[in-house]
């Protein structure tokens, strides 16, 4: 009997999406992100087997399904990463400041290196590629919690902020470096390359240049791009079309030059603004970001119940893992205090230090990332530290609410028993 391969498929991503929403729904009403709710459900439906209760593995480990649910999966990575491209603008990251600049170094340089070191000290079994990658998954800050917290406090437009916002559009873009430059030695020394001062360098000249050149043409051509295909008034969803094609011609493009995807994606969010939109909005159009949202809110939601699904708990019980999760965890914490010594005065330093911490989405992304690079027949991340790593995006991400709703109200108290 012929069996058609788009059955279980469907299948699988209706309980897929039924999860994330019910988990996306229960972490918002905790004053939670939704992401971290779609993340704890695939844990928890991964490891119902535990128990005896078998949910989606036998669907997600069918051949068929797999393949087409990693697809789907990736292409919304691509999707997070052009929204998170389209909150910010070239000139945006421009404005910043020293400031934010120097934050934004901070946070990144001093979470590599502990990284680096705590995972050399805890897991001395696994390669020095391991041990820097797992510096690398500390650099980028998932700085939409942080947003969040702040706009419901009243205190998105504080001085705080704008130094925690502005800091992290640059944090974005060095830690995308980071794992340009990472995963290009990693892939370098897995064809037999050797590691030298120059391969380093010519790997983070070319992340660098890529992402300096695709601004640099994107900014000059696409508003004439846009400017073009509003004229096609025959056929709806032009804009959304042009816009995701802009995406992923930028994604492949990173690609082709041996970079990740997620980076040309960035790029093309960074490079389209509102301006962009305008001959749309002027026959009725919404913004490009409302037109991406629907698309984006049914395949973001696939790549982190399955980042849960891959979740295993039962690597917590090898020897060394909760050990290492805990390190990264407090690496992950301590690292981004450093950041605060770029702050300056006039600022609350406890304040934007605990606004860098936590890491959601991007921990993910830069986990998954390296769960498909190997060395010498060693994955650079196996199961074990996959779960470690996941450990400590969740507490990252669980801590940041509570601690920056103290910080800021200490803050407020602090300010207003000072003399006037």
């Amino acid at each position: 009997m012929h069996s058609d391969p788009v059955t279980p498929v469907v299948l699988a991503l209706a309980v897929i999406l039924v999860a994330a929403k019910l988990g996306g729904e229960l972490a918002t009403r905790v004053r939670q992100p939704a992401v971290l709710g779609e993340l704890l459900i695939g844990v928890l439906l991964g490891n119902l087997d535990t128990i005896g209760i078998r949910t989606l593995e036998p669907l997600v480990s069918d051949p068929t399904v797999a393949p087409a649910l990693e697809l789907l999966a990736g292409i919304g990575v691509l999707l997070l990463l052009f929204q998170v491209g389209l909150e910010s603008t070239v000139g945006q990251m421009l404005k910043v400041g020293i400031r934010s600049g120097i934050v934004a170094l901070l946070g990144v340089a001093v979470p590599f290196g502990l990284g680096w070191w705590v995972a050399a000290a805890l897991a001395p079994d696994h390669g020095v590629y391991v041990h820097v990658f797992l510096g690398a998954t500390l650099t980028a800050t998932s700085v939409g919690i942080t947003a969040r917290v702040l706009q419901d406090l009243g205190r998105a437009q504080s001085l705080e902020a704008r130094v925690i916002l502005g800091a992290a559009v640059i944090d974005d873009v060095l830690g995308l470096v980071v794992l340009a430059v990472v995963t290009g030695m990693i892939v370098a020394a897995a064809a037999g390359g050797a590691l030298s001062f120059s391969s380093v360098a010519l790997i983070f000249g070319k992340a660098a240049g890529f992402l300096v050149g695709a601004l640099v043409v994107g900014v000059l051509s696409t508003r004439a791009l846009f400017r073009l295909a509003a004229r096609l008034r025959g056929a709806g969803g032009v804009q959304l079309a042009v816009g995701l094609a802009f995406c992923f011609f930028l994604a492949w493009a990173a690609g082709a030059i041996g970079l990740a995807p997620i980076v040309g994606a960035f790029a093309a969010g960074l490079i389209l603004e509102e301006s962009h939109s305008r001959p749309f909005r002027e026959r009725g159009e919404p913004p490009l970001e409302a037109l991406v949202e629907p698309v984006a809110s049914f395949l973001v939601p696939v790549f982190f119940v399955l980042m849960g699904l891959r979740t295993d708990l039962r690597a917590m019980a090898q020897p060394g893992v909760l050990l290492l999760a805990a390190g990264l965890t407090v690496a992950a914490v301590v690292g981004k205090q450093a950041c605060v010594l770029g702050v300056g005065r006039g600022v609350d330093r406890l304040t934007v230090g605990i606004g860098m911490i936590p890491r959601g989405e991007v921990g993910l992304i830069f986990a998954n990332i390296g769960r498909d690079l190997a060395v010498g027949g060693e994955r650079i991340v196996d199961g074990a530290v996959y779960s470690a790593v996941v450990v400590m995006v969740i507490v990252t991400t669980l801590i940041t609410p509570p601690a920056l709703t103290w910080s800021l109200r200490r803050a407020e108290r602090k300010h207003s028993a000072e003399p006037s």
